[in-house]
């Protein structure tokens, strides 16, 4: 037996704390232009409730690029803007919260 989950009493095998950070906060997707001439892509809004080493993971490989992060926002190298939503959907965050700008 792993265990219960602190925050909503339930076993971890059936806890649902990171299904609902997922769907609580908005997300936006932007870009910057850094140093050089250099595009990256800007998602903020993520909980710190959902694993966001593993989002960022999946991102990264699905992506081809790289990317960290830092001040509670995720950088991706390259302008991504398009294809961070459907990435995003397939890892559960409902489209409706996903903003792009």
């Amino acid at each position: 037996m792993s265990g219960i989950c602190p925050k909503c009493g339930l076993p971890k095998e059936l806890c649902i704390c990171e299904t609902m950070a997922r769907e609580e906060k908005k997300i936006t997707v932007s870009l910057v232009n850094k140093r050089y001439g250099k595009t990256v892509t800007i998602i903020d809004g993520i909980s710190k409730d959902v694993d966001i080493r593993k989002v960022l993971k999946e991102l990264k490989t699905s992506l081809a690029c790289g990317g960290t992060y830092k001040n509670d926002s995720v950088e991706l190298q390259g302008d991504h803007k398009e294809r961070v939503k459907t990435l995003l959907v397939k890892l559960g965050f409902p489209s409706d919260n996903i903003e792009v700008s």
